[in-house]
């Protein structure tokens, strides 16, 4: 069918999708209005998938976010994960002590954050992002308070609990295969101290700084 015969490819096409129509229209209907097929069948309508719109790479603070772009583009989720570290750093002026403080947080750009954001949900097609996790957050019931019941449901729902125990940066999974919300997660919101160490999701700086960045996401209408 992909070539046909002397140009015949069309015809036998479209009378193929004619017939799956009327396979799916019921014996019952045809003989008891007594409609010749002909009527029955309609043109087949084609549903063409629309590219996602281009994201406009807003800053606030004049960062250059093309890098991120192309990295989530190739699916490189690591590295992509390293950057959006790199990128917030220096829209916070935080790059030289490596980590986010709470105040940070709270007063990080919304033009930033949305850019950010919409780079990891367009490219993973809506299961990565900040937006995501704030979502999956609030559904469980969390708010700008601290609660140990829903800090710790939601980290088994994103992956970053694994029987009971909190996990470590070499434990991320990055692939599809991750649970949604699952990235980004090496983001100095939840770092303690120098970011080559550890994360411990568990300490409560950390914890702050998650829900105050859930609290962010909510409050720039994401």
């Amino acid at each position: 069918m992909r070539y046909g015969y002397k140009g015949e490819g069309s015809y036998i096409i479209y009378h193929l999708t004619s017939r799956i129509f009327v396979c799916q229209t019921s014996s019952h209907q045809i003989i008891n209005q007594k409609q010749p097929v002909a009527t029955i069948i309609q043109s087949p309508i084609i549903s063409v998938p629309q590219t996602p719109p281009s994201i406009q790479l807003k800053s606030a603070k004049g960062i250059d976010y093309r890098n991120l772009e192309d990295l989530l583009k190739l699916q490189q989720w690591k590295q992509a994960d390293e950057e959006t570290r790199v990128v917030m750093l220096q829209v916070a002026n935080r790059t030289k002590e490596g980590w986010l403080q709470v105040e940070d947080i709270d007063n990080f750009p919304c033009e930033d954050l949305r850019t950010i954001d919409q780079l990891w949900v367009k490219y993973s097609g809506g299961r990565f992002g900040f937006s995501v996790q704030a979502k999956i957050y609030r559904e469980l019931g969390g708010t700008r308070e601290y609660n140990e019941r829903v800090w710790d449901a939601f980290g088994d729902r994103v992956g970053w609990r694994i029987n009971n125990s909190w996990i470590e940066y070499k434990d991320v999974i990055f692939d599809f295969k991750a649970l949604q919300g699952h990235l980004p997660a090496d983001v100095p919101i939840w770092r303690c101290g120098n970011w080559h160490d550890p994360i411990w999701w568990s300490s409560f700086p950390a914890i702050k700084r998650g829900i105050n960045l859930f609290s962010r996401v909510e409050t720039c209408k994401m």
